[in-house]
């Protein structure tokens, strides 16, 4: 208790601290060298209008190949709220890892068959997933449907499976109490948000491990302020002449997307209280799905021609995925907000480092219309941000190079016999 209550304090101070925009000289003097790309410049000067948030983080090595972290901030501030979209998969991917291994003591792992019933308004059961081997719903598989292109249906499953209450007090015991995700990416009310879905998981021979209930949450949610956005917004189809309300919506700070990524690749970096308890294989898993390409991957099979290596990429998205080069992300775009939290390895030239990035691009100020400046603004400011660092990295000559072995994958192949259909359509 004393340890939580002492890591509650150190957020309090850091967020207190950070009340105010914050930039470091030294990431405001790499932004600014060399040619500059006029998307990023555009951005950089005119803050107020694009919510520009940025975090690189340099890592060096001691000589005992620990890592060391220097952070940098541009315009970084807690307060200014952003939609986090699909970055709040990242860390109900890794409480469902948590909750995983408390119920391998009935034979469950993340590939034992699961059964979603239904037991409340809304609720939609899921006996069946055609993306998965022989069909069959598992931990896994939604975990790499998430990291691969993004999956919105896996992510509700998981957060179904956690529950609304059991996210909250988990996060807030880690040293996380600000993170809020009270919402499933689905058309539910608070309270129907409140219940998850009954669950079964069954052995090969259809025999039931283990029968979750449903959940109901009953703790209470803080919200801070109200926070409005835009000039109007779409709902039923009609526009609505008033800002776009997120008061009660998800909110995660970047800082603190950015220490979860921190805390699953380098456990050891962070405080214990702050790490999430998940066994090395489920760890190692879900980095080799977090920097897998879906044309890599056979289950699913997604067509590679609106799914290509840098989807879910940010920070190269408008090129070609290097070879040498493997992202463990996350990213999350809805509302003209885009978000991306990677860690970027060189497996060549043994570089690594970590860049985080948020950037609101809705120049009509109408929220909801599916009508934003993605392709114009966001998607090339991230791309130019991530150039830029890149460059920087690769500029570096007395860098001491990292033994990266742990972080060096077996990836998958595609079978070039398989003739199952591509999988175009997803709601990610």
């Amino acid at each position: 208790m004393k340890k939580y209550l002492l890591s509650i304090l150190m957020l309090t101070l850091m967020h207190s601290t950070f009340s105010q925009p914050v930039t470091s000289p030294s990431l405001l003097k790499i932004l600014n060298s060399g040619k500059q790309d006029p998307v990023l410049k555009q951005v950089l000067e005119d803050t107020a209008t694009y919510r520009v948030q940025i975090i690189y983080t340099e890592i060096k090595r001691n000589g005992k190949n620990q890592p060391v972290f220097t952070h940098h901030y541009y315009n970084y501030n807690p307060e200014q709220y952003f939609n986090p979209a699909s970055m709040v998969k990242l860390p109900i991917a890794l409480l469902a890892l948590e909750k995983l291994k408390e119920l391998k003591k009935y034979g469950i792992d993340r590939d034992t068959h699961m059964r979603f019933d239904s037991a409340y308004e809304k609720q939609v059961p899921l006996h069946f997933d055609s993306t998965a081997p022989e069909g069959k719903p598992t931990i896994g598989h939604f975990i790499k449907k998430i990291f691969l292109i993004s999956d919105n249906d896996a992510y509700n499953r998981l957060y179904q499976f956690v529950g609304h209450q059991n996210i909250h007090e988990k996060l807030a015991a880690k040293g996380y109490p600000t993170i809020l995700i009270p919402r499933q990416f689905i058309n539910f009310d608070e309270q129907e948000n409140r219940r998850s879905n009954p669950i079964k998981f069954f052995d090969a021979n259809g025999n039931v491990l283990y029968e979750q209930p449903m959940l109901v949450s009953t703790i209470e949610l803080h919200y801070p302020r109200e926070i409005k956005i835009g000039k109007a917004h779409m709902r039923g189809g009609k526009l609505i002449n008033e800002p776009f309300d997120f008061s009660r919506n998800n909110y995660m700070s970047l800082r603190d997307m950015q220490q979860i990524l921190q805390s699953v690749i380098f456990p050891e970096s962070v405080p214990t209280e702050k790490r999430f308890d998940i066994d090395e294989d489920d760890r190692k898993f879900l980095l080799k799905f977090m920097s897998q390409y879906p044309s890599e991957t056979d289950y699913p099979k997604y067509d590679t021609k609106i799914f290509h290596d840098s989807y879910a990429k940010f920070f190269f998205r408008l090129g070609q995925m290097p070879e040498n080069i493997r992202v463990f992300n996350k990213t999350g775009w809805a509302y003209g907000f885009l978000t991306d939290v990677s860690y970027v390895l060189d497996t060549k030239n043994k570089i690594e480092y970590m860049l985080s990035a948020t950037v609101y691009t809705n120049s009509d100020g109408v929220l909801n219309d599916g009508k934003y400046d993605y392709e114009d603004i966001g998607y090339p400011f991230l791309f130019a941000l991530g150039q830029k660092i890149f460059l920087h990295e690769n500029s570096k000559k007395s860098k001491r190079k990292a033994d990266i072995s742990d972080l060096l994958f077996q990836y998958d192949k595609r079978d070039p016999y398989d003739t199952r259909p591509v999988i175009s359509d997803v709601d990610n």
